[in-house]
């Protein structure tokens, strides 16, 4: 995938953090590679080396994994009623 390269149905850009396979919101950075340069606009292309296009399998993943792991949490921290 080319840098400037945009989607054809929203004319967003394509290479930019948001569609990044090592993209977290809650990572240092924002990212989870930590050799990864400060990126100002998350919406706005970049000459990141480091991306790897998100695929929507991978996406649905992630958020079964996060839901499984929040379900996990809950049910360790329940308050015990008696």
């Amino acid at each position: 995938m080319s840098r400037q390269e945009i989607c054809p149905h929203c004319r967003s850009d394509s290479h930019c953090c948001l569609n990044c396979s090592l993209y977290d919101e809650y990572a240092q950075n924002k990212c989870r590679e930590p050799s990864a340069e400060w990126v100002s606009d998350r919406e706005k292309n970049n000459f990141c080396e480091l991306f790897i296009f998100q695929e929507s399998k991978t996406a649905s993943r992630k958020i079964g994994e996060q839901e499984e792991a929040r379900a996990k949490l809950e049910a360790l921290f329940k308050k015990k009623t008696t």
